[in-house]
């Protein structure tokens, strides 16, 4: 691509998912609908473990930072694409842009080792239950939700940092529905094999780490579930554990297939749609999942319900 077709771009345009009119109003309430269910689910989740007693424990302080993770980068991506999908202009700013890519990219990144945290989690209360509150002291627990956050926000800024060194760009716009980095990427002038080596090691380092760890947690957690001896016992510990590997197998799914996997140079239909599920319905779907099969998460719910209308009686 010659020079004189390389421009400085000041803002850039979303072609957003699909450029069919008749599809707007249905695609527009889908993801009205799927949002609302999303900050209704996680926004409660958060309340539920703050209001509850029951729920004060490393188990559910993590799952309340996993739930305000799941909020914030949805917020981050699903609002300017329900504006593009009713407006017709789909400009963002390069500000903007670049500010959606380093909060979107950090919330990711920071859900990756959260995951893995609570597997980690899992299994001390499983294989050591006698010294779980010891061991996964307030201290421990809140340094460990620390250092996910840091390396979220260490692994996006390095890529940000990279991206706005790019000078120029062929085309302005951008097919996709947000700031996403590889389809950016593939709309410059200059050369970014850098970029995108860097993306695809730091993507597969995260994912090889997190994975080998929650691997390793579940190996054991197995190991001592097989030597119980009491049936029941053996059920709610599987029990316990399916939430878990439920979001971990659909989170890192679409995380594989997106990032860690070289890059094809454009935006298709099916990296579309990979990040639709793993930016707008994974949020949606956690704190279903957290909350359908788990007992003290519904137990919690009916106290909470309870003593709120038992309150609105004795004050009407």
């Amino acid at each position: 691509m010659g020079k004189e077709n390389c421009t400085i771009a000041t803002e850039f345009i979303l072609l957003g998912l699909s450029d069919v009119p008749e599809l707007r109003v249905f695609l527009f309430m889908l993801f009205l609908l799927v949002y609302g269910v999303t900050v209704l689910g996680n926004v409660g989740m958060i309340a539920l473990i703050q209001l509850s007693s029951r729920l004060h424990t490393p188990m559910y302080f993590f799952l309340s930072h996993l739930s305000f993770v799941d909020y914030c980068y949805s917020t981050i991506i699903v609002p300017k694409m329900l504006a593009n999908i009713v407006n017709e202009d789909k400009t963002i700013s390069f500000l903007g842009c670049a500010v959606q890519f380093y909060l979107f990219c950090t919330c990711v990144v920071t859900e990756v080792f959260l995951l893995a945290v609570m597997a980690y989690d899992r299994f001390v209360a499983i294989c050591n239950p006698l010294l779980y509150m010891v061991t996964m002291s307030r201290t421990l627990c809140v340094e460990l939700v620390s250092c996910c956050y840091l390396g979220g926000t260490v692994c996006s800024l390095i890529h940000l940092c990279l991206a706005l060194e790019i000078t120029s760009y062929r085309s302005n716009v951008i097919n996709h529905f947000f700031c996403d980095l590889p389809p950016l990427l593939s709309l410059a002038c200059s050369d970014v094999s850098m970029n995108e080596l860097l993306l695809y090691i730091v993507a597969t380092f995260n994912e090889i780490i997190t994975i080998v760890l929650i691997l390793t947690s579940y190996l054991f957690i197995l190991i001592t579930i097989l030597r119980m001896h009491s049936a029941e016992g053996r059920r709610k510990a599987f029990s316990t554990c399916a939430s878990h590997l439920t979001a971990i197998v659909v989170f890192h799914g679409t995380i594989l297939f997106t990032y860690c996997r070289p890059s094809t140079g454009n935006s298709t239909d099916t990296d579309k749609v990979a990040t639709v599920f793993y930016t707008v319905v994974i949020p949606m779907l956690n704190p279903l999942i957290y909350s359908v099969r788990n007992k003290d998460v519904k137990e919690a719910l009916r106290k909470v319900v309870g003593s709120k209308i038992f309150s609105l009686r004795i004050y009407s």
